[in-house]
């Protein structure tokens, strides 16, 4: 018999505009007591990004969804699967990079980066868990998230004291997000860059505009390989807004192949055709340059048999 999934009830939901800690997000919108909000924390009533948080000063950034539950919330969203005999064999999640402070995954396509009460699959259930096995007080602390159709570079700290360090500032600390990107057709230019403001619309959907009061997004792109109906590209964002390249690129008239959303376009390797492959950020205490990267699939380049 299939597992029924618990439901959450909700009396509040909110979706973060700009970095800000979690208490005090939550006086500055609830008409309460600071004493309540803490015993609604507390009572483990509130949920970042489907996950239960209680710490008062836990960092919020930009997209992140917050929502208030009816009742208390005593066990996760989702009850775990029996542990596997091999673990390593069976986990769904490549780890590409692990020490004290960080550990990086190349998140697979299809698999949300953040966990939620709608789906039980979510990168970091996997990293959670994974952690937990090596000790039963290890937690994994989100930096970032990629969409659930992209594949690539998911990193996590160990730490509480860098994740707040990190996601408070994160756009200064990182250096690089590099993708490779599948698009319909050719381009003009084997190079360029593209500069507009973005809003989203009621539908969640992410839309260009020319008022200055939406999110500046810069994307830059170069074209590695062509075909006569494809062409590979690599690209780098200079901001990290949501669905960035995706609305460029349908934007250029030239939609990320697979991409339902932005492009209405069948993708002949069955997937969407975009990859995170790079990321670089600097470690705030250390001043370390760190470098996450993730080997493209394969399957990117079948659509390509003669180089250029």
């Amino acid at each position: 018999m299939k597992e029924k999934i618990k439901r959450i009830e909700y009396t509040y939901s909110y979706k973060i505009a700009h970095s800000s800690e979690l208490l005090e997000f939550l006086l500055s919108k609830m008409n309460t007591s600071r004493n309540n909000v803490k015993n609604i924390l507390k009572n483990k009533m509130v949920l970042v990004n489907g996950n239960v948080v209680t710490q008062f000063n836990y960092p919020l950034s930009k997209d992140d969804e917050v929502k208030i539950a009816k009742k208390p919330v005593r066990e996760e969203p989702f009850k775990k699967e029996p542990k596997k005999k091999n673990k390593k064999e069976n986990n769904r999640i490549e780890i590409i990079y692990e020490d004290k402070d960080f550990i990086a995954i190349n998140k697979p396509e299809g698999m949300l980066s953040v966990q939620s009460d709608k789906d039980r699959e979510s990168a970091y259930y996997y990293v959670s868990d994974y952690l937990k096995d090596e000790s039963k007080t290890s937690r994994a602390f989100q930096l970032h998230r990629i969409d659930k159709e992209t594949s690539g570079v998911l990193v996590f700290t160990k730490n509480i004291k860098l994740h707040s360090m990190l996601k408070l500032n994160w756009n200064e600390y990182v250096t690089l997000r590099e993708y490779y990107a599948i698009i319909e057709g050719n381009l003009n230019q084997r190079e360029g860059t593209i500069k507009t403001y973005l809003k989203e619309n009621s539908n969640n959907l992410m839309y260009v505009t020319k008022d200055n009061t939406g999110q500046l997004a810069i994307t830059h792109y170069e074209v590695i390989r062509t075909s006569s109906n494809y062409s590979l590209l690599r690209v780098w964002i200079d901001s990290g807004r949501k669905n960035q390249i995706r609305v460029h690129m349908a934007y250029l008239g030239h939609p990320i192949i697979g991409d339902d959303k932005y492009g209405h376009s069948k993708s002949p390797i069955g997937r969407l055709g975009l990859h995170a492959s790079k990321l670089i950020f600097k470690n705030p205490v250390t001043l370390e340059e760190m470098t996450f990267s993730a080997q493209v699939p394969n399957i990117f380049y079948t659509l390509f048999p003669n180089r250029k």
